[in-house]
């Protein structure tokens, strides 16, 4: 009997072992998975590729080496933030969520062209979405721009077209504002009424103009269904 109990004690003890080991490795990985977003997130190589002079690249031989893949259809900047990205399109809304330019598994994805808008941004409305990323990385830094003073400051950028940048706009922020991410008129297109909607909703508003409008989109946070837009004019 003394021996079954010994017997059963030794159990209890490697049982206690393996549970916490078990812990332990969840909690490594946890912070392995952070690491390995953040520094996917910043990860600045992908801005080599970014076009230059009408070019996406300075020699052909480069060009052979861009691994950004076909479904780029813009570059994106906004000036004085983390906003320099290309900006992808696929045949869905789901693709590039956890797809990078490259094409390759990535939890951090791609900032990406809703796939019901014209590529080349023609549309009187367009929206554009990325993860929220920390560190302002991704579209983590349109938070800042729920701050009139910040997004009166911050109120440039470009978007230049294609993978080789044959046009380039400016872009011109003028509303910021936290939306439902059930709203139709944001994010079913409704290009009759979105102007109405900004003037009548948005947390901060500059000024009004007739120019093209291309919405920026991202999560308030994971548990949430709230989304944080930022809108700016596109200058021809």
């Amino acid at each position: 009997m003394l021996r079954f109990w010994k017997k059963l004690n030794e159990f209890y003890g490697w049982l206690v072992i393996v549970f916490f080991g078990f812990i332990m490795l969840i909690g490594l990985w946890q912070c392995y998975d952070n690491y390995y977003i953040f520094e996917h997130s910043r990860n600045k190589d992908i801005l080599k590729y970014k076009p230059k002079s009408h070019s996406i690249v300075s020699s052909s031989a480069d060009a052979a080496d861009n691994p950004i893949t076909d479904e780029m259809v813009a570059w994106i900047t906004i000036d004085g933030t983390n906003i320099d990205y290309p900006v992808m399109q696929g045949k869905d809304n789901t693709h590039f969520l956890n797809t990078d330019p490259c094409g390759e598994y990535s939890l951090t994805g791609s900032i990406f062209l809703d796939s019901r808008c014209s590529s080349d941004f023609s549309d009187e409305y367009s929206v554009i979405y990325g993860h929220h990323m920390d560190y302002g990385k991704m579209f983590g830094a349109l938070d800042d721009f729920l701050n009139a003073t910040y997004l009166e400051s911050h109120s440039t950028g470009t978007l230049m077209l294609g993978r080789n940048g044959d046009k380039t706009y400016d872009l011109k922020v003028f509303a910021s504002m936290r939306v439902s991410a059930r709203e139709k008129t944001v994010f079913d297109m409704d290009n009759n009424r979105i102007r109405q909607f900004i003037r009548n909703n948005a947390d901060v508003l500059t000024k009004e103009s007739k120019s093209r409008i291309v919405a920026l989109s991202t999560c308030a946070d994971a548990d949430s269904v709230t989304r944080i837009v930022v809108f700016c004019y596109i200058d021809c």
